[in-house]
């Protein structure tokens, strides 16, 4: 597969169209979630490939809470099988795991499978891989302004649940919806955005890169003029 001709450091991406994807096939909707899990196997390794060096997905709001629970206890289920699956995966291609959020929602077996892969791949150096889990952008800024307060610092980035992580150069949103839905509010401040119709279980290799090759076609000037040389 020809690789892309600019790779961002940091590409983020909505997982969005999981449900519909099931319902358009007559499946239940943790159907598609499942089928989703193999979309992100295809980036992770796409990602390897081209080198970009860290790769987060959203996987779970906030607001998800708020699904019936039967959805969001399969949905838990899925995640902490797929931890297990994809161990020998992540080791093989060097691939380092983390989990940002508001983990304290989390059940104790499931953060006791993020700490143990999280753990155990720590020293993968071709890529990061960070599942935002039980994550919104306002409780991110919240959080880390009442930090800070605490404190009584005055840079608020640094308490950032993304701190050290650079901010995304690409986010990438499937399914057609043309939204943030409160992700990184403030770290996707001068991210690009690549909006696509695929829904997520579909969205492959060839998907990402065209996704890159959209992305290398931009012109980032950070507020600034435009350079005539």
């Amino acid at each position: 597969m020809e690789r892309p001709a600019k790779i961002p450091t940091h590409v983020s991406i909505i997982m969005d169209g999981n449900g519909r994807w099931a319902q358009n096939r007559g499946l239940e909707r943790v159907r598609g979630h499942a089928e989703g899990v193999e979309s992100v196997r295809a980036v992770t390794e796409a990602c390897v490939e081209f080198g970009v060096k860290y790769l987060s997905v959203f996987a779970f709001s906030e607001e998800n809470w708020g699904r019936p629970e039967t959805e969001v206890d399969t949905l838990m289920k899925i995640m902490a099988s797929s931890m297990k699956n994809e161990y020998g995966t992540f080791i093989k291609n060097g691939v380092r795991f983390r989990v940002l959020g508001n983990r304290a929602r989390l059940s104790d077996g499931l953060n006791k499978a993020i700490d143990f892969l999280e753990d155990a791949t720590a020293g993968g150096e071709n890529l990061t891989l960070i599942l935002f889990l039980s994550y919104s952008g306002k409780w991110d800024i919240q959080q880390a302004a009442d930090r800070m307060a605490e404190e009584g610092a005055h840079d608020l980035e640094p308490y950032l649940v993304t701190a050290g992580i650079p901010d995304p150069d690409l986010i990438i949103r499937t399914s057609g919806e043309k939204r943030l839905s409160n992700y990184l509010l403030w770290q996707a401040a001068y991210s690009e955005f690549v909006f696509v119709d695929t829904l997520w279980p579909d969205f492959r290799k060839d998907s990402f890169r065209a996704a890159l090759q959209e992305y290398a076609s931009r012109d980032r000037r950070f507020g600034k003029v435009k350079d005539s040389k």
